[in-house]
This record gives structure tokens, C-alpha cells and sequence, in this order.
């Protein structure tokens, strides 16, 4: 007789974040986006703008997934499928971010190599720094988009 039950997933708590595959991926992306901050508050901010959406998406990014692993590995989702979703939703969020962040810093990245010659505000130290941050923060939508994939395979499992 065929049954009609199917496993319900399991959102993980406590140390269990640390052996489940998309939430594993929280440490890391805290690290990469932490180093996103850093190198990007080290450097000459020569155009404001597009550094300062930088500066607010890995800090922005980097204490909701802090918050977001605390309440994983406090257990207060209570194993609901809404947390999954909310899960999903917030690393899309988050994915979607930290690429428009990228491309921006990429972009200024890039002027301030042609410039680098002419300019003697901004040296090799500043460009070095935001070639890490570049790539670095491609590292972190990479993580934050492979932890929406799996965060949505887990939610439709719910």
C-alpha cells in the first residue's frame, strides 16, 4: 500500500548549522563580507556613491546573516515552513544586493585604473584594496546565490 505521508525537512538549530549545507555556507559569507567592509572603509572613497551602496550592502548584509545564524542556532524558527521561505527570500535579497554592489564597485574599480597614472590622491595601495574588495565581494554573491538555490530547494521539501 502506497502511503501518502512525505518526509518534512528539518530546519536546523543549534550546532546542527554547522553540519547542514546551505546553512553552512553562513560563516563564510559572513567572513567574505566582512572582508568587503573592511577593504572598502580602507580605501580613498573617491566617488562617494557607488561606495557608499558598497558600504551599506556588506554591512547591511553582514548583520542580518549574523542575526539570521543566531536565530538558526537559537532555534527559534520552530522548524516552520515560513522560516524556510523567509530564509529564501532574504538570501535572494541579499544575492541580488551584493551583485549590483559588485558591478558598481567593479566599475569604479576600473575608472580608477585609467585614472591611477594621473591622479596622485589615489595610489597603487587604493586600487590594490579595491581589486580585493572586487573580487572578494563576487565571492559573496556567489555564496549568498548558492544559499538561495539550496534554500530553496529546502523550502519546496517543506
Amino acid at each position: 500500500m502506497a502511503s501518502n505521508t512525505r518526509t518534512m525537512a528539518n530546519l536546523p538549530s543549534g550546532v546542527g548549522i554547522c553540519a547542514t549545507l546551505p546553512d553552512i555556507l553562513y560563516l563564510p559569507e559572513l567572513v567574505f563580507g566582512g572582508l568587503v567592509w573592511i577593504l572598502v572603509a580602507c580605501t580613498l572613497v573617491v566617488p562617494e556613491n557607488p561606495q557608499g551602496w558598497v558600504m551599506f550592502v556588506s554591512v547591511f548584509c553582514f548583520v542580518m546573516t549574523f542575526i539570521w545564524m543566531v536565530v538558526f542556532a537559537c532555534g527559534r524558527h520552530h522548524n516552520k515552513a515560513s522560516w524556510a521561505a523567509a530564509d529564501f527570500l532574504y538570501h535572494g535579497i541579499a544575492a541580488f544586493f551584493y551583485l549590483s554592489a559588485s558591478v558598481a564597485l567593479a566599475k569604479v574599480t576600473l575608472d580608477l585604473s585609467g585614472k591611477q597614472s594621473n591622479n596622485t590622491t589615489t595610489g597603487p595601495r587604493n586600487y590594490k584594496l579595491d581589486v580585493s574588495a572586487v573580487v572578494f565581494s563576487y565571492v559573496a554573491t556567489l555564496l549568498y546565490f548558492v544559499h538561495t538555490i539550496l534554500s530553496a530547494i529546502r523550502w519546496k521539501s517543506f
